[in-house]
Formats: C-alpha cells, structure tokens, sequence
C-alpha cells in the first residue's frame, strides 16, 4: 500500500530500506522523499520502521533465550 502518496513510497520500499539499515525517518525523507511534502505519511512511516526495529529486537532476545549447546 502507498504509505506517502506525495512520493508514491510504498510500505514494502520502507520495510525494504528498514532490512538495509534505514532506521529514523531522517533517513528514510533523504532516500525516498517521504515526509518531505504534506508530512502526512509520517505517522504511518514511523510506525513501519519501529514495528521492522521491534522484530529485530525479538528476533535477538529468542536468540538469546536458547541455550548453549
């Protein structure tokens, strides 16, 4: 779905930018554009790349949860 339609980013581009290290929407206006116009996507924009960051974050506690073998 486009999430800033003032730059027809989608959230699969910022999910795709969030898997290369995209982590702040600083980063995520200077490589797509979005949040730079209206400013309406950023709630959204926002959320998709915490929500990326947060799985990250569970993906290394489970890591760490398992034990040693």
């Amino acid at each position: 779905m486009y999430v800033c339609l003032c730059e027809a980013v989608t959230d699969h581009q910022i999910r795709a930018l969030a898997q290369e290290g995209c982590t702040s929407m600083r980063q995520l206006g200077e490589q797509t554009g979005a949040g730079r116009c209206c400013g309406r996507c950023v709630p959204m924009a926002r959320g998709i790349l915490r929500e990326y960051q947060e799985s990250l974050n569970m993906d290394l506690l489970q890591t760490l949860a398992q034990p040693a073998a």
